[in-house]
């Protein structure tokens, strides 16, 4: 029996391409995707495993030549390529009888919708709702990235938050201990704290290895604490000179830049964050932990995508798909259901070598 056309894997897609993306601040400001050329984008790949290379900062300057003796030969930096397999995400609902025959959410009470075109409304709603929440994934990735400078994710094997899974570590460093972690001397709510200079510290673990370092992005409760602080406070009142100034400005999905600051001549925006999800045990946590910062710059990573292979029911064949979502729909027919699953194969890695630093300030 051929599958319904709302139903095809092509037409599932075609849908989900246009929908509008739901954004995510740290995802979509530091780990952007190249957006496709021709159908075609660098940071998709055609198979389920991705091949990343990574080159070191370079500060070396230009060497002096002795007159009529040429040039002086400068060897290429070497670099290190490493194959990735992006996490499998895949959620899934099935569609009743029941679903069909009652009331949706938001629909008049004597609407006359047909179980037609009821299923039809149902199946843009769950295509939203699983992007928003591979999006949610996303943007966990994002965070735990930055703030870690890797991830360890569950595989569940049935119901999510329960049951058997297997933990899967995606680290972006070769050292014992996480390179990209700063630790102030007194943390920013103690006596003597000296907020100014861990920043500069903070900046110059970027600017030394050629990184650039202009954005702070803190948990909810560490502006307050920021703001409190009188060197601070002295650096942003300073009239005539452009050392800093408070110029809050409302940034996508959480987040705001509340003050930027000039720090030893750097720039710094001072953003704070306080987007939340829910975790595997139901508990509502933000994405940026309590007492946290984050300095880095946009566009420092980047997302970037493994195909995904699935069997599909009209032809019964494997076939393989390129693309952030990738839909598919399954039918049971004894038990008189359908499924809609859409996977996809997210990787969040940093552009170049540690170019973020994280600290725990509270």
């Amino acid at each position: 029996m051929p599958t319904p056309l709302i139903y095809r894997t092509v037409t599932m897609l075609a849908a989900i391409q246009a929908m509008p993306t739901h954004r995510t601040f740290l995802r979509d400001r530091y780990f952007p995707t190249t957006a496709p050329v021709n159908g075609v984008s660098d940071d998709v790949f055609p198979g389920e495993e991705v091949l990343v290379e990574y080159r070191n900062g370079s500060k070396k300057i230009a060497p002096c030549v002795m007159p009529r003796k040429g040039g002086i030969t400068i060897e290429r930096e070497g670099y290190k390529t490493f194959t990735y397999k992006p996490p499998f995400i895949a959620p899934q609902r099935p569609l009743t009888i029941d679903d069909l025959n009652k009331k949706g959410f938001g629909e008049q009470l004597f609407q006359n919708v047909t179980p037609q075109q009821r299923q039809a409304q149902i199946l843009n709603r769950d295509l939203k709702e699983f992007d928003q929440m591979i999006s949610g994934r996303e943007e966990y990735m994002a965070a735990q990235c930055m703030i870690n400078n890797g991830y360890i994710l569950r595989h569940y094997a049935d119901k999510y938050g329960s049951g058997e899974y297997e933990e899967y570590e995606i680290r972006f460093y070769d050292e014992a201990a996480n390179p990209a972690q700063y630790v102030p001397a007194k943390k920013w709510n103690e006596a003597g704290a000296d907020i100014y200079g861990d920043i500069s510290e903070m900046i110059y673990m970027l600017t030394q290895n050629g990184l650039p370092a202009s954005e702070l992005v803190m948990a909810r409760g560490v502006s307050k604490i920021v703001l409190k602080d009188k060197t601070i406070q002295e650096f942003l009142d300073n009239k005539g000179i452009s050392i800093g100034n408070i110029a809050p400005m409302n940034l996508p999905e959480g987040a705001c830049c509340f003050a930027v600051l000039n720090v030893d001549g750097h720039t710094v925006k001072l953003i704070t964050y306080d987007e939340t999800y829910e975790d595997e045990s139901g508990n509502i946590v933000p994405y940026i932990p309590a007492g946290t910062v984050v300095l880095s710059n946009p566009a420092a990573g980047r997302g970037i995508y493994g195909a995904v292979t699935q069997l599909e029911q009209d032809d019964m064949e494997f076939h393989t798909y390129t693309g952030r979502r990738i839909p598919k729909y399954t039918a049971d027919v004894k038990g008189e259901t359908r499924d809609i699953k859409v996977t996809s194969r997210p990787l969040l890695i940093p552009r170049s070598k540690n170019p973020w630093i994280s600290a725990k300030v509270l």
